[in-house]
């Protein structure tokens, strides 16, 4: 499998961390008349992502981080997600559709429906990491499955 693409954003001081996973959310109006804008805004919206590497020791003033922001290299996340048993094979490729469930009241809920992935996502499974952590009320068989898009 290819080796993940990776990028350099910036990210708060105290949450420049190497290994450090975080949900970029967008900007904020705060952002729109920032100079730092085009490098501090350079990811997907609503994808997770992983701190590789911290670039140096200049840091940013930001008007929403008080300890300013610092470069980082970042790379997407694989994602751990509950996946029908039947499709759950290593190394395949796949169209990501989530568990058909609305039930967000259930504790599974999260892990059926997981943060950073979208319906249509082209992925690769790249490990079946076992069973899922119970049964699930609609009757599904599920595996857990490591996701990378």
């Amino acid at each position: 499998m290819a080796e993940p693409t990776t990028q350099i954003t910036l990210i708060g001081t105290k949450l420049a961390t190497i290994g450090m996973e975080f949900i970029f959310n967008g900007p904020t109006p705060e952002c729109e008349s920032c100079k730092l804008r085009n490098t501090c805004m350079n990811l997907e919206p609503g994808r997770r992502y992983r701190i590789l590497g911290i670039k140096g020791e200049l840091v940013h003033d930001c008007p929403l981080h008080e300890e300013g922001v610092r470069a980082v290299e970042v790379t997407e996340s694989p994602t751990i997600a509950a996946m029908d048993a039947r499709k759950s094979f290593a190394g395949s490729k796949i169209i990501y559709e989530p568990i058909d469930c609305d039930a967000t009241d259930c504790r599974m809920y999260d892990i059926c429906h997981p943060a950073g992935l979208k319906r249509g996502d082209r992925c690769t499974i790249v490990e079946v990491v076992g069973e899922a952590p119970e049964e699930c009320a609609k009757g599904y068989t599920l595996k857990l499955v490591e996701l990378r898009r």
